[in-house]
């Protein structure tokens, strides 16, 4: 299957999200990130526009009970952007994690100009 979105995967904060998670979560986040790269149209349980933000996105990834969110925003050509994750322990995604992927994307941003 050939891939519909290219990820590219800004800085390290993938990387280092990543790396925290036991064996299990890396296969899932590994499965979702290959389903968003090739399908033409990703279901919104894996991955959904953040309302009242500048175009953020979030991949959504559940093991279990454990719940994860990795922010990701769009750049041209269908370069999906990945920034920062984090285990999601409330309902809402918190205020604080939603700061800092805007403010990941204008580094992202400020960093092409």
């Amino acid at each position: 299957m050939s891939n519909k979105r290219e990820l590219y995967f800004y800085k390290n904060y993938f990387e280092k999200f990543y790396d925290q998670q036991t064996d299990k979560v890396k296969k899932k986040i590994l499965w979702t990130l290959r389903v968003i790269s090739e399908l033409d149209q990703v279901p919104d349980i894996y991955l959904k526009h953040i309302k009242n933000s500048s175009g953020l996105y979030e991949i959504r990834v559940q093991v279990g009970n454990n719940i994860f969110r990795i922010f990701c925003f769009f750049d041209i050509d269908n370069i999906v952007v990945i920034g920062h994750g984090f285990q999601k322990k409330t309902q809402k995604t918190p205020k604080q994690q939603i700061e800092k992927a805007e403010n990941i994307k204008r580094d992202y941003y400020e960093s092409k100009e």
